[in-house]
């Protein structure tokens, strides 16, 4: 993608970063008449959305599925209210199974609708019905309780002694462990271990997770998963197509090196602009972050502007596990390997938290991964398939501390054992994902690794996190990251402040742009004329001939190219 060009005069609101929560703040702030600019240190916009391009081939490195974007989602509602929705084509994964499930030898398909899952549940363990009955009604009352992402009008919180009577789920159960809460529930292992498997998406084993924040993500999903057709950078793109018209700028490759501060008359200190990494100096009104915050109070603002309750909790904030990411293309008919649309997920046991805790580890040598997850992002998008060449995109947890003899390197330039290591790792992964598709492994024509350190440099992670800090019960919620900071006119946005992924990084930054604009948040949601694509993954057939047609001349094109 392009930057856009940019005029280095004042600018009304900066925004550092154009990940998630960037990008939507970015927009809704331009959408309100604000004058905004986005700085971005990639040379492509997008943070963990953007997509690249590898040895031929495109991968997205962060977008595997989003939920809620059938009629009346929250996520449609979103991108329908920011204006971005008709720039937007989503790819329905395979309702009957979204998410496929590998335990041990045993295997479980995630189907789409809430409803649909409990039966299937019941008819595997038909003697934990009443259990399963129980977790759901846990999981739809704290959901019901957590109310509306963006209300229509501002909600005060109950007093905290009236909350188990106003929230008597969230009170009883919301930051208790999803291990207590199945525990309390039912008794197999395999069963639990079905319920929990999602964790990958937020980072934490079963002791830790909240069950609040897994429930979150578990409804997100209930009904069904979608991909972004073009991968995940069409996210960014229908972003900035909207911020372009409504006057907004982006510039890539513009690291920033400071956050301008000056104190008020009473001493308060107040955001009035940045400097980048070449020296420019850009003022603006307010300053809106979407790195994380040990990158933007800890770094970019200089310490005298910094209260030491702001130090003291930069210096305790834990953050989440980082991973090892094996990107690749195999000449292989996925389809007859048994592949589809849906996701693959595997743990060697029902010990789901196995994974976390040797990614938790203070070493790591490579010689075991207790989890893998596998996507065939090919047959999630049709239309960026070859013939028989598909790409594949796989990610296994480890720490970060395994890594930290080379964090002095410079990329580009790592020694010899770091590239081995790479290796090793390559081969041990590319021998895992044989659990789900036999003989995948003899057909890989391309296959390249990041590691927690290439998340570190493209993505400005702290210790190569995922999902920004670690959702403990002590981090999320009211202890969570605040949107407004300390320092005034400096507000915080992405996955360590009100929610991670995409869905949390999105609402914190309208979230943001509301507290800067003194509004109420969901004023900033207009869908007119707005109205998201869905077409389903696994049927091109039911694409619009448009469609349809482009894909078969690129698969002609192909074909000839090979012959």
């Amino acid at each position: 993608m392009v930057a856009l060009g940019v005029n280095m005069s004042d600018v009304d609101t900066i925004v550092i970063g154009s990940g998630a929560g960037g990008l939507a703040a970015a927009v809704a702030m331009a959408r309100s008449g604000e004058k905004v600019l986005v700085l971005e240190q990639h040379d492509v916009p997008g943070g963990w959305c953007h997509s690249f391009r590898l040895g031929g081939h495109w991968f997205s490195p962060g977008v595997h599925y989003l939920g809620e974007l059938g009629e009346g989602g929250r996520m449609r509602r979103l991108y329908e209210g920011l204006g971005v929705a008709n720039d937007l084509t989503f790819l329905e994964l395979n309702p009957d199974g979204f998410d496929h499930l590998t335990i041990g030898k045993e295997k479980f398909d995630i189907p789409k609708g809430k409803e649909n899952l409990i039966q299937r549940l019941k008819e595997r363990f038909p003697n934990e019905a009443k259990g399963i009955d129980r977790y759901f009604e846990i999981v739809n009352g704290i959901l019901r309780e957590m109310g509306p992402f963006l209300p229509e009008t501002p909600v005060a919180e109950p007093p905290l002694w009236k909350m188990p009577f106003v929230k008597p789920y969230l009170s009883r159960w919301g930051l208790r462990s999803l291990k207590s809460t199945m525990d309390s529930c039912m008794k197999d292992p395999l069963l639990k271990a079905i319920l929990a498997v999602q964790i990958g998406d937020t980072g934490l084993g079963t002791s830790e997770i909240p069950t609040a924040v897994h429930a979150s993500v578990q409804g997100h999903y209930f009904d069904g998963g979608y991909y972004p057709k073009g991968g995940g950078a069409a996210i960014p793109r229908a972003f900035l197509s909207q911020l372009k018209k409504n006057g907004g700028q982006l510039k890539v490759k513009s690291g920033v090196r400071r956050i301008l501060v000056e104190k008020d008359l009473d001493g308060t200190p107040r955001a009035i602009g940045v400097v980048l990494d070449d020296g420019t100096q850009i003022r603006s009104k307010r300053v809106i972050s979407n790195a994380d915050p040990a990158v933007t109070l800890g770094r970019l603002v200089n310490p005298e502007f910094i209260g030491w309750r702001t130090k003291r909790a930069l210096a305790k904030t834990r953050w989440s596990v980082s991973a090892i990411s094996l990107f690749m293309a195999a000449d292989v008919d996925a389809e007859a390997l048994g592949l589809d649309s849906g996701n693959y997920w595997y743990n060697e046991n029902t010990d789901v938290d196995e994974a976390f805790r040797l990614a938790e580890g203070k070493t790591f040598d490579g010689s075991r991964l207790a989890g893998q997850f596998l996507t065939c992002t090919s047959l999630k998008d049709r239309s960026k398939g070859l013939g028989n060449t598909h790409t594949f995109e796989a990610f296994a947890f480890v720490p970060y501390e395994g890594f930290r003899e080379w964090t002095h390197t410079r990329y580009g330039e790592r020694p010899a054992d770091y590239a081995e290591m790479k290796k090793q790792l390559t081969d041990k992964m590319l021998v895992g994902l044989e659990r789900f598709a036999p003989g995948l492994s003899s057909k890989v024509t391309f296959a390249e690794l990041g590691t927690p350190l290439t998340n570190e440099h493209y993505c400005a992670s702290t210790k190569g996190n995922l999902y920004g800090t670690a959702k403990t019960r002590a981090q999320v919620g009211p202890f969570a990251w605040q949107i407004r900071s300390e320092v005034k006119d400096l507000f915080l946005v992405g996955a360590s402040t009100v929610g991670h992924g995409v869905f949390g990084g999105h609402v914190s930054g309208v979230l943001a742009a509301a507290k800067a604009l003194k509004i109420n948040a969901a004023e900033l949601l207009r869908a007119e004329g707005q109205s998201i694509r869905i077409l389903p993954c696994d049927d091109t057939s039911a694409w619009p001939l448009d469609m349809q047609e482009r894909m078969a001349l690129k698969r002609g094109a192909s074909t000839e190219a090979v012959a």
